[in-house]
Formats: C-alpha cells, sequence, structure tokens
C-alpha cells in the first residue's frame, strides 16, 4: 500500500530550489506528483532525453526536457521574495473554519 504524501506545495507557486545541480534555482511549479512526492519545476532539473519520432515531434532526436525534483528539495519564495515554510492555520469564512497557508518568516497568507 502506498501512501500519498499531504503537500504544502501547489500548482502555480514560486519555489527557490535548496540543494543538487540548480542549488539556488527558483522557478513556478508546473506538476505536483504526492504519489511520489516529486514536484516539477519550470527551468529546473533539464535532462536531455532522447525521443522517437512521434505525431507531437515529427523529426524526433535529443530534446531538454524537465524532469521532477523532491519536494523537500525546495522552499516558496513568500511576498518578500525569501524562502520560507509553510505554516497551515484554519480561519474562519462565511461561518466555516477553512485551512489558509501562511509564510513562517512574515506570517503573512500565501
Amino acid at each position: 500500500m502506498v501512501k500519498i504524501m499531504k503537500m504544502r506545495i501547489k500548482k502555480g507557486d514560486i519555489v527557490q530550489v535548496l540543494s543538487g545541480n540548480d542549488k539556488g534555482a527558483s522557478g513556478r511549479v508546473l506538476e505536483v506528483y504526492p504519489a511520489k512526492s516529486k514536484i516539477l519545476v519550470e527551468g529546473v532539473n533539464i535532462r536531455k532525453k532522447h525521443m522517437k519520432p512521434n505525431p507531437k515531434n515529427q523529426q524526433g532526436g535529443i530534446v531538454s526536457k524537465e524532469m521532477p525534483i523532491h519536494y523537500s528539495n525546495v522552499l516558496i519564495i513568500d511576498a518578500d521574495k525569501n524562502p520560507t515554510r509553510i505554516g497551515i492555520r484554519f480561519e474562519e469564512k462565511d461561518g466555516k473554519q477553512s485551512p489558509v497557508r501562511y509564510a513562517k518568516t512574515n506570517d503573512k497568507n500565501l
């Protein structure tokens, strides 16, 4: 049985890479894979992939492609352009408690 992690990083967030070949690089999250605990970040972890010709890629050949990285290797960028950890708190909205993500560095909502 595979346990799926509840990840606090969402599609569209701006993140900074903490370790690996692209350390210090930042980019937008394109995809989130909770079952694998990985994320796909725009412009990070680019690898060469040999592709056969197909309807999408008529010519085939060597294609540069972004590959997923582990979510623990990134931190989200807050409103002040600083890398931060994410917390969750519950706020009252329309008489119901709803979870809201916030930056631990400046305590602002994301």
